[in-house]
């Protein structure tokens, strides 16, 4: 019951944004960010071990089950964030991308070719060549500058070692600067530490770009392998739990006490997992409470559920509806479910 008067309240708050975008008092944008989980295309990109996600494989990875992929990919990317924004999200960090060619397939979708959303990428050094991109609809964001900053292998045993970088996009939304960094962290086949080393190292480059402009609304956003409250996150990051104690080029974690519910992006035996996060930094926090602040702020963090994303039946029942599971194509869509902020700001 009290779900679903939680619920309830949630859809009558973005009833009244909506009304306040349509009277022109308050502008709403959503970000986003979805693991599209392996999103791979048929051919082998040389020097990648691909080689799970090709038609010769054990489980053969074919045009018809791209084809499909790419479909529910976009189906959805284009709903993220329509409950409150009939427009869809202004940008969307994506993680699990093997290359270019994906995406440029997935933005010919009719969703998003619609939108005419378009796409930063830079080729990484993952071995199995997966890369974070962001999508974003240039009528809302435009794209100032790209950067890809590696993760960087400290402990001389992993000196051979390479995983995904920090995408750094910079733009300019709604008037004002707005810095979105796009990562993922090392898997939890890995040691706590080096994720933690992650945490450490986009402190770091939270400091660089706010260092170059005191005033960028940054989001920091990824499939973290950790949960919010985590040594990756909580200390190494440093992101807070509580908006009052963010202090100035702080950072903010609204999915922290979205998570002390029981809930989550990923289930993972009979628990919720929360890895996939948007990090805020102080200069998009409402600390003062304005119903229609100046400057972007943050409104809420949703994550983002339709039907089709959930599986119905079976021992999985209420999980996310993935890919594939235990050697079968299951036709789903990701192991992960997407995460929505939004944000708003008085209308001129």
């Amino acid at each position: 019951m009290r779900k679903s008067w939680v619920a309830l309240v949630f859809l009558l708050l973005a009833g009244i944004n909506i009304v306040g975008a349509q009277n022109k008092k308050t502008a709403v944008h959503a970000i986003g960010f979805y693991n599209l989980e392996n999103l791979f295309d048929t051919c082998h990109d040389v020097g990648h071990n691909d080689y799970e996600y090709l038609p010769s494989s054990k489980t053969p990875w074919n045009t018809e089950k791209y084809l499909s992929k790419l479909r529910h990919m976009s189906q959805a990317l284009a709903d993220m964030g329509t409950d409150v924004v009939p427009g869809g999200c202004a940008a969307i960090g994506v993680a699990e991308v093997e290359n270019s060619h994906c995406l440029d397939d997935l933005c010919n979708q009719p969703e998003l070719k619609e939108r005419n959303m378009k796409y930063v990428h830079i080729e990484g050094p993952d071995h199995r060549g997966i890369d974070c991109a962001l999508l974003y609809n240039p009528a809302i964001f435009q794209v100032r500058n790209v950067k890809l900053i590696p993760y960087i292998y400290l402990l001389p045993q992993d000196s051979a070692r390479a995983t995904r970088g920090f995408l750094a996009v910079s733009g300019t939304m709604a008037g004002e600067h707005v810095t979105i960094v796009v990562n993922h962290l090392p898997s939890r086949g890995a040691p706590s530490y080096y994720r933690e080393q992650g945490g450490l190292q986009l402190h770091a480059v939270k400091d660089s770009l706010l260092a170059d402009d005191p005033k960028v609304k940054l989001l920091i956003m990824g499939d973290m392998n950790d949960d919010p409250r985590d040594s990756s996150m909580a200390v190494a990051l440093g992101a807070k739990r509580e908006m009052a104690e963010v202090e100035a080029n702080g950072l903010y974690n609204p999915w922290w006490k979205i998570h002390d519910t029981g809930t989550g992006t990923l289930y993972y035996r009979g628990n919720w997992n929360l890895f996939d996060q948007i990090l805020l930094s102080s200069s998009l926090l409402n600390q003062k409470g304005k119903k229609r602040p100046k400057t972007l702020k943050l409104h809420d963090a949703q994550i983002f559920r339709r039907d089709y994303l959930i599986q119905q039946d079976g021992p999985f029942k209420g999980a996310p509806l993935r890919t594939h599971a235990g050697g079968r194509w299951l036709n789903g869509y990701s192991d992960h479910l997407p995460t929505v902020v939004y944000l708003v700001k008085k209308a001129k």
